[in-house]
C-alpha cells in the first residue's frame, strides 16, 4: 500500500479544514461584523453592474454547494469592496433618492381584449414616450413593470417635472381605440440599494402611492413636497389617505395630489 506523500497530506488537510462546519460557521459570523451586506454574494444582491458584484458571480461559479471557509473569505472581502463603492457613490449606496412608480390606468383590462399584438404596440409606444422623459431629467429607470416603470431621480423637483413631462406624451398616444392615462407615486426617502434593484420601507410607500392614484394623478408624500417649489406646484391633501391607515405606509406619510401651477 503506497504511503500519500506530505503534500498530498497537506492537501487533505486544508481541504478538511476548508469545509469543517466550525471554521465557516465562524468566519459567516465574522461577515455581520464587517461593513456592507453581510448576505452579499447570492443572487439578489449580487445582480449589480458594479464590479465586485460582476467578480460575486464569477466566483459563485467557480465553487460546488459544499460550504467553505474560502469561499467566505472572499465573500468577506468582496462585501467590503462592495460597501466601499457604496459609500464612495459607484455602488448606489444608502443615501436620499426620489423614487417614481409609475403605471397606465385600465390597461390590464384593455390589453385582455385588444390581444398582445396591439398591447405590445401600445407598450412600445408608451416607452418611446415615457423613458425619454425620465433620462432627461436625471432618472435612472431600475426596473421596468409592464405598463409602468420604477425609477430613481436625485431630486423631488426633477422626479415630478419629469412625471409631467411624461404624462403629456403618454396622454397624445392612441391604439386600437385605448387613449392611455398615466398616474405616478413619488417618495423620497433612503431606500436600500441591494444589486440592481431597491428595497425597503419607501420602495413600498411609493409603489402604494400608484396604487391609489386616480387616472392622471401624481401622488406625493410629505417627505417629496418638501423638496417641491411652491411656486410650480400645487397640492390638496389625498382623500383616500385622510380616511385611514393604508397598508404598506407608515401612519405619519402625509400624501398629497400635485398638479403643475
Amino acid at each position: 500500500m503506497t504511503t500519500p506523500s506530505r503534500a498530498a497530506r497537506i492537501a487533505t488537510a486544508v481541504r478538511r479544514a476548508d469545509q469543517g462546519p466550525g471554521l465557516v460557521a465562524a468566519l459567516r459570523r465574522v461577515r455581520q461584523a464587517l461593513p456592507g451586506d453581510a448576505g452579499f454574494g447570492d443572487p439578489l444582491s449580487a445582480a449589480g453592474s458594479d464590479g465586485a458584484s460582476v467578480v460575486a458571480r464569477v466566483a459563485d461559479r467557480l465553487f460546488d454547494e459544499q460550504p467553505r471557509a474560502s469561499k467566505e473569505l472572499g465573500l468577506g472581502a468582496l462585501q467590503v469592496w462592495q460597501s466601499f463603492l457604496e459609500r464612495t457613490g459607484r455602488g448606489r449606496g444608502d443615501r436620499e433618492l426620489t423614487l417614481v412608480f409609475t403605471d397606465l390606468v385600465g390597461f390590464s383590462t384593455w390589453a385582455v381584449h385588444a390581444g398582445d399584438e396591439d398591447a405590445l404596440v401600445l407598450l412600445r409606444a408608451v416607452a418611446r414616450a415615457v423613458e425619454p422623459a425620465l433620462l432627461a431629467h436625471r432618472g435612472m429607470v431600475v426596473k421596468r413593470l409592464g405598463d409602468g416603470v420604477m425609477a430613481t431621480f436625485p431630486s423631488p423637483q426633477l422626479a415630478f417635472d419629469a412625471v409631467v413631462e411624461a404624462r403629456g406624451l403618454v396622454g397624445g398616444l392612441e391604439v386600437a381605440g385605448y387613449r392611455p392615462r398615466l398616474r405616478a407615486g413619488i417618495h423620497t426617502g433612503a431606500p436600500r440599494a441591494i444589486g440592481g434593484d431597491y428595497l425597503g420601507v419607501d420602495v413600498n410607500v411609493a409603489a402604494r402611492l400608484v396604487e391609489k392614484a386616480g387616472p392622471d394623478e401624481i401622488l406625493v408624500s410629505d417627505r417629496t413636497l418638501a423638496g417641491l417649489d411652491p411656486e410650480r406646484v400645487s397640492t390638496r391633501r389625498k382623500k383616500t389617505f385622510l380616511l385611514g391607515r393604508v397598508k404598506g405606509v407608515p401612519d405619519d406619510v402625509v400624501v398629497y395630489v400635485a398638479s403643475p401651477s
